[in-house]
């Protein structure tokens, strides 16, 4: 479901192919997920936004993305 991803320095953003008549739900449901393992991301439209903190350490940079990853498995 991941169309695209894109970054500069640590920002980031995951494009995901919209549902057909629903848009923004899949960007919607991985917020939701991410909460739930407590990582807050941010959406917009279907794409996620990663914006971390610029004093982030590189262990909490892994910690979030293993927490995406997992959530972008988890989704329809």
């Amino acid at each position: 479901n991941v169309i695209d991803i894109r970054n500069i320095g640590l920002i980031g953003a995951i494009e995901l192919a919209p549902i057909a008549g629903q848009p923004t739900k899949r960007a919607f449901s991985a917020f939701v997920k991410a909460f739930e393992r407590g990582a807050l991301i941010r959406t917009t439209g279907d794409i996620i936004a990663l914006s971390p903190p610029l004093i982030i350490t590189k262990g909490q940079i892994n910690e979030l993305i293993d927490h995406v990853r997992e959530v972008l498995r988890a989704i329809d």
